[in-house]
């Protein structure tokens, strides 16, 4: 278990997400597969992370909402594989879903559990703010989420 690559999510990963989902989440209220598809069929940014095998190991979305030059991302999910955390998926997931957002100079904003360190780190480490707090936000477990944002990257036109 040494690689993964990215690529872009397929329908046919929708029950191996969902899969994950009720293991990663399974004290709130883990998405079921026809939302991945709806988050699919929708346009949204969703990304793999795949094994040397070809088996999906984690994934992550961004909803790119509004229209050019004001767009505003959101990060939809991130999630990775327990046997797979701490070995770099997340950070890749996030760092191609912030490169497809600056490319359309937006800012992207998230919701994270208040006690996830580990991810709240690493937003932290990719210019993320928290921004406030939103109380019994995941449920039905009741637990808090910081709302966190990072501002957009500038366009070369505007440096000019």
């Amino acid at each position: 278990m040494t690689g993964f690559t990215l690529a872009a999510l397929r329908h046919r990963d929708a029950a191996r997400c969902a899969e994950l989902e009720r293991r990663l989440f399974s004290g709130d209220d883990p998405w079921r597969e026809r939302a991945f598809r709806s988050e699919l069929d929708n346009g949204h940014y969703y990304l793999g992370a795949y094994d040397q095998e070809g088996r999906l190991v984690g994934y992550a979305g961004l909803a790119l909402n509004g229209r050019a030059p004001d767009f505003e991302g959101s990060v939809q999910t991130i999630a990775v594989d327990g046997d797979w955390q701490g070995k770099g998926v997340g950070k890749a997931l996030l760092e191609a879903l912030l490169a497809r957002a600056d490319e359309v100079a937006a800012p992207v904003f998230l919701e994270v559990r208040t006690d996830n360190e580990r991810a709240i780190t690493l937003y932290k480490s990719r210019g993320f703010e928290q921004l406030g707090l939103r109380r019994r936000y995941y449920q039905p477990s009741g637990a808090d989420a910081y709302t966190m944002g990072r501002p957009a990257a500038v366009r070369q036109e505007e440096k000019s």
